[in-house]
């Protein structure tokens, strides 16, 4: 072959590679799209690093009468509370009613979001799932269901937004994208300040 065309085949493939790596990179994050009938204050969790507990406070309001068992199936979501790294963030929503708690292990991420919501007022079953197969539950499953979980493999839940009022949450939507464990690029908090419109 001559040296020409070992030349321009050289050429013809560092052009190639180069072209590669110019092509857009797919976005890491993904958003799943908020549930619920939405009133009441904004909110959008926020911290550094990977969230490492989460807090959920519920509602379950079952009647009991004297000459027969009446099933009201108003349970809701009051509030929750996320750790990121040892930090808490602030309660969204309220801490009434019961609350349940699961701390994750090292390399242990939520990788969905489920539950039901009633379209009138709140949201009334939360499931939250991790890559190891551990959940945690609050709530009663009653009413629309809905089921979130990241777009691209690898991404676990960055931050949880919505709105909530006095009584409990009444809309929820998840974040998702990559935990950069070293370096910066680790907080929610521009995020949340983005996902958050104000209320005038």
């Amino acid at each position: 072959m001559p040296a020409f065309c070992r030349m321009f085949s050289i050429l013809v493939v560092t052009v190639f590679l180069a072209s590669c790596l110019a092509m857009p990179i797919k976005d890491p994050y993904s958003y799943s799209s908020a549930v619920g009938q939405g009133g009441g204050t904004p909110f959008a969790s926020y911290g550094e690093g990977r969230i490492t507990a989460v807090r959920v406070w519920e509602i379950n309001n079952n009647y009991y009468y004297y000459y027969y068992y009446y099933y009201n199936s108003n349970a809701y979501i009051s509030g929750f509370q996320l750790r990121y790294g040892s930090t808490w963030s602030p309660v969204f929503g309220s801490e009434g009613g019961l609350k349940q708690e699961i701390e994750l292990f090292n390399d242990e991420a939520i990788v969905e979001v489920s539950g039901k919501y009633n379209p009138a007022d709140y949201i009334c079953y939360l499931v939250l799932t991790t890559n190891m197969g551990r959940t945690l539950s609050a709530g009663l499953p009653n009413q629309v269901s809905f089921n979130f979980y990241p777009v691209n493999v690898g991404n676990e839940l960055r931050l949880l937004s919505g709105r909530f009022n006095g009584a409990g949450i009444t809309s929820i939507g998840a974040h998702w994208g990559l935990v950069y464990m070293e370096g910066a690029g680790n907080s929610t908090q521009e995020t949340a300040l983005e996902t958050v419109t104000p209320v005038f």
